[in-house]
Protein backbone atom coordinates (compact mmCIF):
# COMPACT_ATOMS: atom_id res chain seq x y z
CA UNK A 1 0.00 0.00 0.00
CA UNK A 2 1.58 3.29 -1.04
CA UNK A 3 0.02 5.40 1.85
CA UNK A 4 1.90 5.30 5.14
CA UNK A 5 0.45 2.92 8.18
CA UNK A 6 2.23 3.17 11.36
CA UNK A 7 1.24 -0.18 12.73
CA UNK A 8 1.57 -1.87 9.47
CA UNK A 9 5.30 0.08 8.40
CA UNK A 10 7.49 -1.77 5.84
CA UNK A 11 9.29 0.61 3.66
CA UNK A 12 10.63 -0.16 0.31
CA UNK A 13 13.77 0.72 -0.26
CA UNK A 14 14.87 2.11 3.52
CA UNK A 15 18.14 0.37 5.02
CA UNK A 16 17.39 -2.17 8.11
CA UNK A 17 19.12 0.05 10.33
CA UNK A 18 16.94 3.19 9.22
CA UNK A 19 13.70 1.23 9.31
CA UNK A 20 14.17 0.45 13.05
CA UNK A 21 14.98 4.19 13.54
CA UNK A 22 11.57 5.20 11.91
CA UNK A 23 10.18 2.55 13.90
CA UNK A 24 10.92 3.84 17.05
CA UNK A 25 9.70 7.32 16.27
CA UNK A 26 6.66 5.80 15.35
CA UNK A 27 6.60 3.99 18.63
CA UNK A 28 7.10 6.93 20.47
CA UNK A 29 3.61 8.77 19.16
CA UNK A 30 1.57 5.45 19.80
CA UNK A 31 3.13 5.16 23.04
CA UNK A 32 1.71 8.92 23.61
CA UNK A 33 -1.43 8.19 22.41
CA UNK A 34 -4.22 10.54 20.77
CA UNK A 35 -5.40 11.83 23.79
CA UNK A 36 -1.89 13.15 25.82
CA UNK A 37 -1.15 14.36 21.75
CA UNK A 38 -4.56 16.41 21.48
CA UNK A 39 -4.01 17.42 24.98
CA UNK A 40 -0.70 18.91 24.28
CA UNK A 41 -1.96 20.71 20.93
CA UNK A 42 -4.73 22.29 22.94
CA UNK A 43 -2.81 23.21 25.81
CA UNK A 44 0.36 24.26 23.67
CA UNK A 45 2.97 22.28 25.48
CA UNK A 46 5.98 22.75 24.36
CA UNK A 47 7.55 19.26 23.05
CA UNK A 48 10.23 18.40 25.17
CA UNK A 49 9.32 14.88 25.98
CA UNK A 50 9.63 14.51 21.82
CA UNK A 51 12.98 16.59 22.21
CA UNK A 52 14.39 14.25 24.52
CA UNK A 53 13.69 11.41 22.55
CA UNK A 54 15.16 12.72 19.37
CA UNK A 55 18.25 13.58 21.61
CA UNK A 56 18.24 9.95 23.38
CA UNK A 57 17.88 8.20 19.88
CA UNK A 58 19.95 10.62 17.97
CA UNK A 59 17.61 11.26 15.68
CA UNK A 60 18.77 14.87 14.47
CA UNK A 61 22.08 13.67 14.68
CA UNK A 62 22.08 10.77 12.32
CA UNK A 63 19.68 12.33 9.87
CA UNK A 64 20.90 16.05 9.62
CA UNK A 65 24.48 15.57 9.80
CA UNK A 66 26.13 15.10 6.33
CA UNK A 67 28.32 12.25 5.97
CA UNK A 68 31.88 14.39 5.81
CA UNK A 69 31.10 15.31 9.58
CA UNK A 70 29.39 11.84 10.66
CA UNK A 71 33.00 10.27 11.84
CA UNK A 72 32.47 7.36 9.37
CA UNK A 73 29.60 5.73 10.81
CA UNK A 74 27.26 5.34 7.00
CA UNK A 75 23.95 5.93 9.42
CA UNK A 76 25.08 9.42 9.47
CA UNK A 77 24.19 11.26 6.67
CA UNK A 78 21.94 14.10 4.71
CA UNK A 79 19.84 11.68 2.22
CA UNK A 80 16.90 12.71 1.10
CA UNK A 81 14.58 9.94 0.31
CA UNK A 82 14.91 8.87 4.39
CA UNK A 83 14.57 12.63 5.29
CA UNK A 84 10.87 12.25 3.34
CA UNK A 85 9.75 8.86 5.69
CA UNK A 86 10.76 10.97 8.42
CA UNK A 87 8.93 13.93 6.89
CA UNK A 88 5.53 12.24 6.49
CA UNK A 89 5.60 10.32 9.97
CA UNK A 90 6.52 13.72 11.99
CA UNK A 91 3.84 15.54 10.24
CA UNK A 92 1.17 12.48 10.33
CA UNK A 93 0.97 12.93 14.26
CA UNK A 94 1.20 16.42 13.91
CA UNK A 95 2.60 19.62 12.38
CA UNK A 96 4.20 21.12 15.75
CA UNK A 97 6.59 18.16 15.63
CA UNK A 98 7.00 18.43 12.23
CA UNK A 99 7.79 22.01 12.48
CA UNK A 100 10.65 21.95 14.84
CA UNK A 101 12.55 19.12 12.80
CA UNK A 102 11.93 21.78 9.31
CA UNK A 103 12.97 24.90 10.96
CA UNK A 104 15.85 22.90 12.33
CA UNK A 105 16.91 22.31 8.74
CA UNK A 106 16.47 25.84 7.64
CA UNK A 107 18.91 26.79 10.25
CA UNK A 108 21.14 24.40 9.51
CA UNK A 109 21.56 24.95 5.55
CA UNK A 110 23.63 28.30 6.02
CA UNK A 111 25.78 26.25 8.35
CA UNK A 112 26.96 23.27 6.10
CA UNK A 113 26.44 25.69 3.35
CA UNK A 114 29.03 28.23 4.48
CA UNK A 115 32.93 27.87 4.13
CA UNK A 116 33.50 28.05 8.06
CA UNK A 117 35.13 24.54 8.49
CA UNK A 118 34.65 25.07 12.49
CA UNK A 119 32.01 25.96 13.08
CA UNK A 120 30.69 23.11 10.89
CA UNK A 121 32.67 20.47 13.10
CA UNK A 122 30.69 22.89 16.08
CA UNK A 123 27.55 21.85 14.50
CA UNK A 124 27.66 18.32 14.18
CA UNK A 125 28.95 18.04 17.82
CA UNK A 126 25.81 20.00 18.86
CA UNK A 127 23.48 17.86 17.03
CA UNK A 128 24.93 14.56 18.59
CA UNK A 129 24.14 16.75 21.86
CA UNK A 130 20.47 16.98 20.52
CA UNK A 131 19.87 20.46 20.39
CA UNK A 132 17.49 22.22 17.74
CA UNK A 133 18.53 25.26 14.77
CA UNK A 134 17.01 27.84 13.90
CA UNK A 135 16.70 30.37 10.73
CA UNK A 136 17.03 33.73 11.24
CA UNK A 137 15.68 35.51 7.92
CA UNK A 138 12.71 36.85 7.83
CA UNK A 139 11.55 40.07 9.77
CA UNK A 140 8.73 41.87 10.99
CA UNK A 141 8.23 44.95 8.60
CA UNK A 142 10.30 42.75 5.49
CA UNK A 143 9.01 39.46 6.04
CA UNK A 144 11.58 37.43 3.86
CA UNK A 145 12.70 40.46 1.41
CA UNK A 146 16.25 39.84 1.12
CA UNK A 147 16.90 43.36 0.09
CA UNK A 148 15.18 45.30 2.74
CA UNK A 149 16.86 43.58 5.83
CA UNK A 150 17.36 45.91 8.23
CA UNK A 151 19.60 43.45 10.80
CA UNK A 152 23.18 44.99 10.91
CA UNK A 153 26.86 43.77 11.57
CA UNK A 154 28.20 46.69 12.53
CA UNK A 155 32.25 46.78 12.41
CA UNK A 156 34.15 47.17 15.71
CA UNK A 157 38.02 47.01 15.60
CA UNK A 158 38.52 43.75 14.38
CA UNK A 159 34.92 42.64 15.19
CA UNK A 160 31.50 43.20 15.30
CA UNK A 161 28.10 44.08 16.95
CA UNK A 162 24.49 42.37 15.74
CA UNK A 163 22.05 45.04 15.55
CA UNK A 164 18.31 44.15 14.77
CA UNK A 165 14.98 41.87 15.14
CA UNK A 166 13.80 39.08 13.09
CA UNK A 167 10.17 37.89 13.49
CA UNK A 168 8.79 34.60 13.31
CA UNK A 169 11.63 32.40 13.55
CA UNK A 170 10.57 28.58 14.64
CA UNK A 171 12.84 27.40 17.73
CA UNK A 172 14.32 30.76 18.36
CA UNK A 173 13.70 29.90 21.97
CA UNK A 174 15.80 27.28 22.57
CA UNK A 175 17.66 26.52 19.49
CA UNK A 176 21.90 26.41 19.70
CA UNK A 177 22.63 28.24 16.70
CA UNK A 178 20.73 30.64 14.96
CA UNK A 179 21.90 31.20 11.44
CA UNK A 180 21.09 34.93 11.01
CA UNK A 181 20.79 36.80 7.76
CA UNK A 182 21.74 40.89 7.50
CA UNK A 183 23.95 43.20 5.96
CA UNK A 184 27.61 44.67 7.04
CA UNK A 185 27.65 48.37 8.05
CA UNK A 186 29.00 50.48 5.69
CA UNK A 187 29.49 48.35 2.84
CA UNK A 188 25.98 46.99 2.59
CA UNK A 189 27.65 43.60 1.78
CA UNK A 190 25.48 40.76 2.74
CA UNK A 191 26.05 38.73 5.43
CA UNK A 192 25.55 35.11 7.57
CA UNK A 193 26.45 34.72 10.91
CA UNK A 194 25.77 32.35 14.10
CA UNK A 195 24.22 33.52 17.38
CA UNK A 196 23.19 31.97 20.52
CA UNK A 197 19.64 31.78 21.78
CA UNK A 198 20.75 31.63 25.72
CA UNK A 199 23.62 34.33 24.81
CA UNK A 200 23.05 36.86 27.01
CA UNK A 201 22.80 39.83 24.70
CA UNK A 202 19.96 37.39 22.36
CA UNK A 203 16.59 38.99 23.56
CA UNK A 204 14.26 36.70 23.39
CA UNK A 205 10.99 39.18 22.66
CA UNK A 206 7.89 36.79 22.02
CA UNK A 207 6.41 33.86 20.62
CA UNK A 208 4.15 35.26 17.86
CA UNK A 209 1.91 32.49 17.53
CA UNK A 210 -0.55 30.35 19.57
CA UNK A 211 0.82 26.78 19.23
CA UNK A 212 3.09 24.10 20.57
CA UNK A 213 5.62 25.33 18.61
CA UNK A 214 7.75 28.49 19.04
CA UNK A 215 7.87 30.89 16.30
CA UNK A 216 9.78 33.78 17.87
CA UNK A 217 10.32 37.53 17.82
CA UNK A 218 14.18 37.84 18.81
CA UNK A 219 16.38 41.35 18.92
CA UNK A 220 19.97 41.66 19.09
CA UNK A 221 21.10 44.46 21.17
CA UNK A 222 25.02 45.02 20.56
CA UNK A 223 25.86 40.93 20.14
CA UNK A 224 29.35 40.68 19.72
CA UNK A 225 30.26 38.64 16.45
CA UNK A 226 34.08 37.61 15.62
CA UNK A 227 35.02 36.07 12.24
CA UNK A 228 34.23 32.48 14.06
CA UNK A 229 30.45 33.02 13.86
CA UNK A 230 30.85 34.46 10.16
CA UNK A 231 28.92 32.09 8.05
CA UNK A 232 29.33 33.46 4.56
CA UNK A 233 29.46 36.90 2.71
CA UNK A 234 28.50 38.52 -0.16
CA UNK A 235 26.77 36.45 -2.57
CA UNK A 236 27.73 33.33 -0.90
CA UNK A 237 24.88 34.54 1.77
CA UNK A 238 22.71 35.67 -0.80
CA UNK A 239 23.04 32.08 -2.54
CA UNK A 240 22.82 30.37 0.77
CA UNK A 241 19.66 32.23 2.01
CA UNK A 242 18.12 30.79 -1.38
CA UNK A 243 19.39 27.59 -1.59
CA UNK A 244 18.66 27.11 2.35
CA UNK A 245 15.18 27.58 1.11
CA UNK A 246 15.35 25.15 -1.84
CA UNK A 247 16.14 22.47 0.58
CA UNK A 248 13.86 22.83 3.54
CA UNK A 249 10.71 23.96 1.30
CA UNK A 250 10.57 20.64 -0.58
CA UNK A 251 9.46 19.43 2.96
CA UNK A 252 6.25 21.36 2.78
CA UNK A 253 4.46 19.09 0.28
CA UNK A 254 5.71 15.85 2.68
CA UNK A 255 4.40 17.30 5.68
CA UNK A 256 0.77 17.98 3.68
CA UNK A 257 0.73 14.17 2.59
CA UNK A 258 1.38 12.93 6.37
CA UNK A 259 -1.57 15.21 7.53
CA UNK A 260 -3.93 14.13 4.81
CA UNK A 261 -3.07 10.39 5.43
CA UNK A 262 -4.09 10.71 8.90
CA UNK A 263 -7.37 12.73 8.53
CA UNK A 264 -7.78 10.16 5.64
CA UNK A 265 -7.71 7.63 8.03
CA UNK A 266 -9.88 8.84 10.66
CA UNK A 267 -12.42 9.99 8.27
CA UNK A 268 -13.51 6.81 6.32
CA UNK A 269 -13.23 4.89 10.03
CA UNK A 270 -15.78 7.28 11.14
CA UNK A 271 -18.30 7.63 7.89
CA UNK A 272 -18.07 3.82 7.42
CA UNK A 273 -19.63 3.57 11.12
CA UNK A 274 -22.43 5.96 10.54
CA UNK A 275 -25.54 5.38 9.89
CA UNK A 276 -28.08 8.22 8.43
CA UNK A 277 -31.45 7.26 6.98
CA UNK A 278 -31.16 3.54 7.45
CA UNK A 279 -27.71 3.53 5.15
CA UNK A 280 -24.06 3.77 6.05
CA UNK A 281 -22.93 7.31 5.06
CA UNK A 282 -20.66 5.44 2.81
CA UNK A 283 -23.17 4.20 0.64
CA UNK A 284 -24.09 7.37 -0.94
CA UNK A 285 -22.84 8.00 -4.14
CA UNK A 286 -21.56 11.55 -3.30
CA UNK A 287 -19.77 10.36 -0.34
CA UNK A 288 -18.02 7.91 -2.05
CA UNK A 289 -17.15 10.25 -4.96
CA UNK A 290 -15.57 12.76 -2.21
CA UNK A 291 -13.47 9.55 -0.70
CA UNK A 292 -12.42 8.61 -4.25
CA UNK A 293 -11.36 11.95 -5.11
CA UNK A 294 -9.39 12.43 -2.00
CA UNK A 295 -7.83 8.99 -2.18
CA UNK A 296 -6.64 9.75 -5.47
CA UNK A 297 -5.46 13.20 -4.86
CA UNK A 298 -3.52 12.00 -2.11
CA UNK A 299 -1.70 9.33 -3.73
CA UNK A 300 -0.80 12.12 -6.29
CA UNK A 301 0.25 14.71 -3.90
CA UNK A 302 3.11 11.35 -2.81
CA UNK A 303 3.55 9.98 -6.02
CA UNK A 304 4.63 13.21 -7.26
CA UNK A 305 6.41 13.80 -4.57
CA UNK A 306 8.59 10.55 -4.43
CA UNK A 307 9.69 10.92 -8.09
CA UNK A 308 10.69 14.96 -7.80
CA UNK A 309 12.77 13.70 -4.72
CA UNK A 310 14.44 11.18 -7.12
CA UNK A 311 15.55 14.30 -9.28
CA UNK A 312 16.49 16.41 -6.30
CA UNK A 313 18.91 13.16 -5.13
CA UNK A 314 20.66 13.56 -8.62
CA UNK A 315 20.96 17.01 -9.52
CA UNK A 316 24.09 18.47 -10.17
CA UNK A 317 25.64 22.18 -11.85
CA UNK A 318 24.77 20.35 -15.26
CA UNK A 319 21.35 19.13 -14.57
CA UNK A 320 18.80 21.53 -12.60
CA UNK A 321 15.69 20.25 -13.22
CA UNK A 322 14.67 20.03 -9.15
CA UNK A 323 14.51 23.83 -9.76
CA UNK A 324 11.01 23.37 -11.11
CA UNK A 325 9.87 20.26 -9.46
CA UNK A 326 11.21 21.44 -6.12
CA UNK A 327 8.84 24.75 -5.50
CA UNK A 328 5.86 22.24 -7.01
CA UNK A 329 6.19 20.03 -3.98
CA UNK A 330 5.99 23.27 -1.75
CA UNK A 331 3.08 25.02 -3.93
CA UNK A 332 1.33 21.99 -5.63
CA UNK A 333 1.55 19.20 -3.67
CA UNK A 334 0.45 21.46 -0.67
CA UNK A 335 -2.55 23.20 -2.00
CA UNK A 336 -4.01 19.63 -3.02
CA UNK A 337 -3.33 19.00 0.25
CA UNK A 338 -6.26 21.60 1.42
CA UNK A 339 -8.45 20.40 -1.36
CA UNK A 340 -7.91 16.75 0.60
CA UNK A 341 -8.85 17.77 3.95
CA UNK A 342 -12.16 19.67 2.41
CA UNK A 343 -13.07 16.60 0.18
CA UNK A 344 -12.78 14.40 3.20
CA UNK A 345 -14.64 17.23 5.78
CA UNK A 346 -17.46 17.34 3.27
CA UNK A 347 -17.88 13.71 4.18
CA UNK A 348 -18.01 13.66 7.58
CA UNK A 349 -18.98 17.67 8.40
CA UNK A 350 -19.37 17.97 12.01
CA UNK A 351 -17.28 15.10 13.28
CA UNK A 352 -14.26 16.93 11.65
CA UNK A 353 -14.23 20.01 14.34
CA UNK A 354 -14.26 17.55 17.33
CA UNK A 355 -11.93 18.06 20.45
CA UNK A 356 -10.94 14.09 20.17
CA UNK A 357 -10.10 13.80 16.44
CA UNK A 358 -6.86 14.10 14.88
CA UNK A 359 -8.89 15.48 12.01
CA UNK A 360 -9.77 19.22 13.54
CA UNK A 361 -5.61 19.39 14.54
CA UNK A 362 -5.38 18.58 10.38
CA UNK A 363 -7.94 21.18 9.32
CA UNK A 364 -6.37 23.66 10.99
CA UNK A 365 -2.89 22.94 9.89
CA UNK A 366 -3.04 22.12 6.42
CA UNK A 367 -3.44 25.71 5.86
CA UNK A 368 -0.28 26.48 7.04
CA UNK A 369 1.94 24.59 4.57
CA UNK A 370 0.80 26.92 1.23
CA UNK A 371 1.65 29.74 3.27
CA UNK A 372 5.47 28.77 4.83
CA UNK A 373 8.92 29.21 3.04
CA UNK A 374 7.28 31.29 0.30
CA UNK A 375 3.13 31.71 -0.42
CA UNK A 376 2.29 30.20 -3.31
CA UNK A 377 1.86 33.09 -5.48
CA UNK A 378 5.97 33.59 -4.88
CA UNK A 379 6.36 29.80 -5.85
CA UNK A 380 4.21 29.79 -9.00
CA UNK A 381 6.23 33.30 -10.23
CA UNK A 382 9.27 31.08 -10.32
CA UNK A 383 8.04 28.03 -11.64
CA UNK A 384 6.61 30.27 -14.69
CA UNK A 385 10.48 31.06 -15.32
CA UNK A 386 10.81 27.31 -16.77
CA UNK A 387 7.57 27.24 -19.10
CA UNK A 388 9.45 28.57 -22.34
CA UNK A 389 12.16 25.54 -21.95
CA UNK A 390 9.50 23.05 -20.43
CA UNK A 391 7.64 23.00 -23.58
CA UNK A 392 9.12 24.43 -26.75
CA UNK A 393 13.49 24.19 -25.84
CA UNK A 394 14.01 20.67 -24.42
CA UNK A 395 17.49 19.14 -23.76
CA UNK A 396 18.96 15.75 -23.87
CA UNK A 397 19.21 13.63 -19.91
CA UNK A 398 19.06 10.27 -19.42
CA UNK A 399 16.74 8.55 -17.76
CA UNK A 400 16.46 9.36 -13.66
CA UNK A 401 15.82 6.14 -12.04
CA UNK A 402 14.35 5.42 -8.75
CA UNK A 403 16.82 6.62 -6.13
CA UNK A 404 16.71 5.05 -2.46
CA UNK A 405 19.91 4.39 -1.84
CA UNK A 406 21.67 4.90 1.59
CA UNK A 407 24.35 7.47 0.27
CA UNK A 408 24.80 11.59 1.32
CA UNK A 409 23.19 14.07 -0.77
CA UNK A 410 26.09 16.08 -1.42
CA UNK A 411 25.05 18.60 -4.12
CA UNK A 412 22.20 19.87 -1.80
CA UNK A 413 25.26 21.97 0.12
CA UNK A 414 27.02 22.57 -3.02
CA UNK A 415 24.14 24.16 -5.12
CA UNK A 416 26.02 27.17 -6.39
CA UNK A 417 25.13 30.14 -7.80
CA UNK A 418 20.96 30.83 -7.60
CA UNK A 419 20.90 32.86 -11.01
CA UNK A 420 20.06 31.23 -14.68
CA UNK A 421 17.07 30.16 -13.62
CA UNK A 422 15.30 30.70 -17.29
CA UNK A 423 18.18 29.16 -19.35
CA UNK A 424 17.42 25.76 -17.68
CA UNK A 425 16.35 23.35 -19.47
CA UNK A 426 14.20 19.65 -19.13
CA UNK A 427 13.66 16.36 -21.20
CA UNK A 428 11.01 16.12 -23.52
CA UNK A 429 7.70 15.87 -21.27
CA UNK A 430 5.73 14.64 -24.32
CA UNK A 431 7.82 11.05 -23.58
CA UNK A 432 5.88 10.20 -20.51
CA UNK A 433 2.76 11.18 -21.57
CA UNK A 434 3.56 8.65 -24.80
CA UNK A 435 3.68 5.79 -22.63
CA UNK A 436 -0.02 5.81 -21.44
CA UNK A 437 -3.02 6.04 -24.31
CA UNK A 438 -5.71 6.03 -21.49
CA UNK A 439 -9.20 7.99 -22.24
CA UNK A 440 -8.49 10.60 -19.25
CA UNK A 441 -4.67 10.70 -20.51
CA UNK A 442 -5.74 11.06 -24.05
CA UNK A 443 -7.58 14.34 -22.64
CA UNK A 444 -5.42 15.64 -20.80
CA UNK A 445 -3.09 15.50 -23.26
CA UNK A 446 -5.48 17.46 -25.92
CA UNK A 447 -5.96 20.02 -23.58
CA UNK A 448 -1.97 20.18 -23.68
CA UNK A 449 -1.83 20.91 -27.09
CA UNK A 450 -4.29 23.18 -26.78
CA UNK A 451 -2.22 24.97 -23.81
CA UNK A 452 0.84 24.84 -26.49
CA UNK A 453 -1.44 26.39 -29.16
CA UNK A 454 -2.18 29.31 -26.80
CA UNK A 455 1.40 30.20 -25.72
CA UNK A 456 2.27 30.41 -29.21
CA UNK A 457 -0.84 32.63 -29.92
CA UNK A 458 -0.17 34.71 -26.82
CA UNK A 459 3.74 34.93 -27.97
CA UNK A 460 2.40 36.69 -31.05
CA UNK A 461 0.70 39.73 -29.89
CA UNK A 462 3.14 41.51 -28.38
CA UNK A 463 0.56 44.22 -27.06
CA UNK A 464 -0.74 41.40 -24.55
CA UNK A 465 2.89 40.16 -23.94
CA UNK A 466 4.05 43.35 -22.11
CA UNK A 467 0.59 44.07 -20.42
CA UNK A 468 0.31 40.38 -19.42
CA UNK A 469 3.94 39.83 -18.29
CA UNK A 470 2.78 42.78 -15.16
CA UNK A 471 -0.10 41.40 -14.41
CA UNK A 472 0.35 39.03 -11.71
CA UNK A 473 -2.70 37.86 -11.53
CA UNK A 474 -3.04 36.23 -14.92
CA UNK A 475 0.71 34.79 -14.35
CA UNK A 476 -0.50 32.85 -11.74
CA UNK A 477 -3.54 31.20 -13.07
CA UNK A 478 -1.09 30.25 -16.38
CA UNK A 479 1.22 28.74 -13.82
CA UNK A 480 -1.57 26.60 -12.94
CA UNK A 481 -2.36 25.09 -15.76
CA UNK A 482 1.61 24.95 -16.75
CA UNK A 483 2.23 23.21 -13.21
CA UNK A 484 -0.93 20.14 -13.98
CA UNK A 485 1.41 19.44 -17.17
CA UNK A 486 4.16 18.94 -14.97
CA UNK A 487 2.39 17.24 -12.09
CA UNK A 488 1.05 15.25 -14.31
CA UNK A 489 4.58 14.08 -16.34
CA UNK A 490 5.85 12.80 -13.24
CA UNK A 491 2.84 10.88 -11.71
CA UNK A 492 3.32 8.71 -14.96
CA UNK A 493 7.13 8.79 -14.68
CA UNK A 494 6.85 7.21 -11.16
CA UNK A 495 3.69 4.97 -12.39
CA UNK A 496 5.76 3.57 -14.74
CA UNK A 497 8.72 2.73 -12.63
CA UNK A 498 6.51 1.68 -9.61
CA UNK A 499 3.74 0.05 -11.18
CA UNK A 500 2.68 -1.86 -7.80
CA UNK A 501 1.71 1.32 -6.64
CA UNK A 502 -0.32 2.88 -9.27
CA UNK A 503 -2.76 0.86 -10.54
CA UNK A 504 -4.04 1.49 -14.65
CA UNK A 505 -7.79 2.09 -12.78
CA UNK A 506 -6.18 4.51 -10.46
CA UNK A 507 -4.14 6.20 -12.98
CA UNK A 508 -7.05 6.83 -14.85
CA UNK A 509 -8.95 7.88 -11.78
CA UNK A 510 -6.27 10.57 -10.68
CA UNK A 511 -6.42 11.79 -14.20
CA UNK A 512 -9.65 12.34 -14.06
CA UNK A 513 -9.43 14.99 -11.39
CA UNK A 514 -6.85 16.04 -13.54
CA UNK A 515 -8.70 17.21 -16.58
CA UNK A 516 -11.37 18.32 -14.25
CA UNK A 517 -8.58 21.09 -12.72
CA UNK A 518 -7.24 21.47 -16.59
CA UNK A 519 -10.64 22.74 -17.41
CA UNK A 520 -11.35 25.28 -14.06
CA UNK A 521 -7.91 26.50 -14.51
CA UNK A 522 -8.98 27.10 -18.00
CA UNK A 523 -11.96 28.93 -17.56
CA UNK A 524 -9.88 31.15 -14.51
CA UNK A 525 -8.00 32.29 -17.57
CA UNK A 526 -11.39 32.67 -19.53
CA UNK A 527 -12.31 35.13 -16.87
CA UNK A 528 -9.38 37.38 -16.75
CA UNK A 529 -10.12 40.97 -17.14
CA UNK A 530 -6.24 40.70 -19.23
CA UNK A 531 -7.33 38.01 -21.50
CA UNK A 532 -7.42 39.15 -25.48
CA UNK A 533 -10.32 37.23 -27.40
CA UNK A 534 -7.73 35.02 -29.26
CA UNK A 535 -6.90 33.60 -25.91
CA UNK A 536 -10.49 33.11 -24.65
CA UNK A 537 -11.40 31.65 -27.81
CA UNK A 538 -8.29 28.83 -26.74
CA UNK A 539 -9.44 28.54 -23.30
CA UNK A 540 -12.90 27.44 -24.24
CA UNK A 541 -10.94 24.96 -26.34
CA UNK A 542 -9.25 23.49 -23.31
CA UNK A 543 -12.21 22.56 -21.30
CA UNK A 544 -13.08 18.84 -21.39
CA UNK A 545 -14.81 16.51 -19.44
CA UNK A 546 -13.38 13.65 -17.82
CA UNK A 547 -14.57 10.23 -19.64
CA UNK A 548 -17.01 8.92 -17.37
CA UNK A 549 -16.38 5.30 -16.45
CA UNK A 550 -18.89 4.28 -13.30
CA UNK A 551 -17.34 0.73 -13.34
CA UNK A 552 -13.79 2.18 -13.10
CA UNK A 553 -14.87 4.71 -10.21
CA UNK A 554 -16.24 1.84 -8.26
CA UNK A 555 -13.11 -0.70 -8.82
CA UNK A 556 -11.37 2.13 -7.32
CA UNK A 557 -13.67 2.95 -4.29
CA UNK A 558 -14.31 -0.79 -3.67
CA UNK A 559 -10.81 -1.86 -4.38
CA UNK A 560 -8.75 0.64 -2.92
CA UNK A 561 -10.34 3.41 -0.50
CA UNK A 562 -12.81 0.79 1.37
CA UNK A 563 -10.43 -1.44 2.69
CA UNK A 564 -8.96 1.92 4.39
CA UNK A 565 -11.82 2.37 6.81
CA UNK A 566 -10.01 -0.42 9.40
CA UNK A 567 -6.17 -0.17 8.54
CA UNK A 568 -5.24 2.25 11.38
CA UNK A 569 -6.47 3.72 13.93
CA UNK A 570 -4.13 6.06 16.59
CA UNK A 571 -3.63 4.34 20.18
CA UNK A 572 -5.76 6.30 22.41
Amino acid sequence: MILLNPKQYAPSGLDPRSTELMRKVIGFFESKGKRALKADDRNCTWYADFLEFVKREQVFASLLTPAPFGGGDAHVRWDTFRNCEFNEITAFYGLAYWYTWQVSILGLGPLWMGKNEAIKATTAKLLREGHIFAFGLSERAHGADLYSTEMALVPQGDAFVARGSKYYIGNGNQAALVSTFGKVTGSGEYVFFAVDSQHPKYELVQNVVNSQSYVSEYRLAEYPITEAEILSRGTDAWDSALNTVNVGKFNLGWASIGICTHAFYEAIRHASQRVLYGKHVTDFPHVRRLFTDAYCRLVAMKVFARRAADYLRTASAEDRRYLLFNPMVKMKVTTQGEQVIDLLWDAIAAKGFEKDMVFEMAARDIRALPKLEGTVAVNMALVVKFMRNYFFNPGEFPTIPRVREAKNDDFLFAQGPTRGLSGIQFHDFAAAYATVSSPNVELFKQQIEVFKEFLVASAMDPGAVAAQGKDIDFLLALGEIFSLVVYGQLIIEYRNLERDDVSDDLLEQVFDCLVRDFSGFALQLYCKPSSTPAQMELCQKMLRKPAPDAARAERVFTGQVWPLREAYEMSP
